[in-house]
């Protein structure tokens, strides 16, 4: 595809993207230089973040996709910029929060001395608040749309991972991401080290 029709399509895609959808564009070392110092986990701890109660670390192969997409980690959340609001039957909350500077969820990765590496950061907002805040279309980061992530009942896995309907993105600064910057899974992560104890 010549650099002209790909500069058309994605043209076109832009004009069609609604109006009220927020599109942010991030410098992504200004990110990496706002967010390094989670690199201790301590700083998270200390600034709010709780690791996922589920106890969990995120694997494709475990989510029952393809092996090969690789791991997102364990998620640190912040429950107050998510404006977590119950846990039952799923995970709600009214987070409306987009700014990266300040990540509601942090990506780590268990290391075989049984510390935690940063890897990632991470927004979410919820679908219905997003929605009443007036959106009609889901966030954008630097020029892609946040992936829109829902239960499908009618499979074994949870797309949503314990979540009600939400839209979350997120952002590989500290681990290489062959598969794209932006996209969920990284090939490059994963969670042979992670303990459940």
């Amino acid at each position: 595809m010549s650099a002209n029709r790909i500069t058309s399509t994605v043209l076109a895609i832009v004009l069609a993207t609604p109006f009220s959808a927020l599109a942010d564009d991030y410098d992504l070392d200004a990110l990496r230089a706002a967010t390094a110092k989670y690199k201790d986990v301590n700083v998270a701890l200390a600034e709010g973040f709780i690791p996922d109660p589920s106890g969990h670390c995120v694997s494709a192969a475990a989510e029952g996709l393809p092996a090969e997409w690789g791991g997102m980690g364990i998620h640190y959340l912040n429950p107050a910029a998510l404006q977590i609001t119950g846990a039952e039957p799923r995970v709600d909350g009214m987070s409306t929060h987009t700014d990266f500077m300040k990540p509601a969820i942090l990506l780590y990765e268990p290391q075989a001395d049984g510390s935690l590496e940063l890897v990632g950061i991470e927004n979410l907002v919820f679908e219905a608040a997003w929605k009443a805040a007036g959106h009609d279309g889901p966030p954008m980061i630097n020029g892609r749309m946040w992936d829109h992530m829902a239960d499908n009942p009618d499979t074994a896995g949870d797309e949503a991972h314990g979540f009600m309907p939400h839209y979350d993105q997120h952002v590989w600064l500290f681990r290489e991401n062959p598969a794209g910057t932006l996209t969920p899974f990284n090939p490059n992560v994963t969670c042979d080290h992670h303990s459940h104890g």
